[in-house]
C-alpha cells in the first residue's frame, strides 16, 4: 500500500514556474515507477511524466517536453516535478501516481491532485 500526498499547486502567470511534490509513504514506494498525470475540466486524465526507481529513465509528454522535469528523491521518498514556461493550457489538476511494476504500465496508487492555474 501506498500513500501520495501532492503539493505545490497555485496561481502562476503564464511564463511563470512552479515546482509540484510527491511524498509517498508505504512499503511500495520502493522499487517503482512515479509519475505526473493532469486532468483539465471537461478532458481526460493524461500522462505529464514519468521516472522509474533509479532515476535513470524518464519519459515525457509531447505537450511538456523542453518545459517540465520530473526528478526523486528516492531517501526522502519524494518525486518531484518542476514546470517552467507554463501555458494557460496546463491548467488542470495535477496528481502524482505510483506504478509497483516500474515499467510505466502499472500505475495503481493514486495522489489526491493539486490545482494548477496558469493566467494570461
Amino acid at each position: 500500500q501506498v500513500q501520495l500526498v501532492e503539493s505545490g499547486g497555485g496561481l502562476v502567470q503564464a511564463g511563470g514556474s512552479l515546482r509540484l511534490s510527491c511524498a509517498a509513504s508505504g512499503r511500495s514506494f520502493s522499487n517503482s515507477a512515479m509519475g505526473w498525470f493532469r486532468q483539465a475540466p471537461g478532458k481526460e486524465r493524461e500522462f505529464v511524466a514519468g521516472i522509474r526507481w533509479s532515476g535513470g529513465t524518464t519519459r515525457y509528454a509531447d505537450s511538456v517536453k523542453g518545459r517540465f522535469t520530473i526528478s526523486r528523491d528516492n531517501a526522502k521518498n519524494t518525486v518531484y516535478l518542476q514546470m517552467n514556461g507554463l501555458k494557460p493550457e496546463d491548467t488542470a489538476v495535477y496528481y502524482c501516481a505510483c506504478d509497483p511494476t516500474n515499467s510505466f504500465l502499472g500505475y495503481h496508487y493514486w495522489g489526491q491532485g493539486t490545482q494548477v492555474t496558469v493566467s494570461l
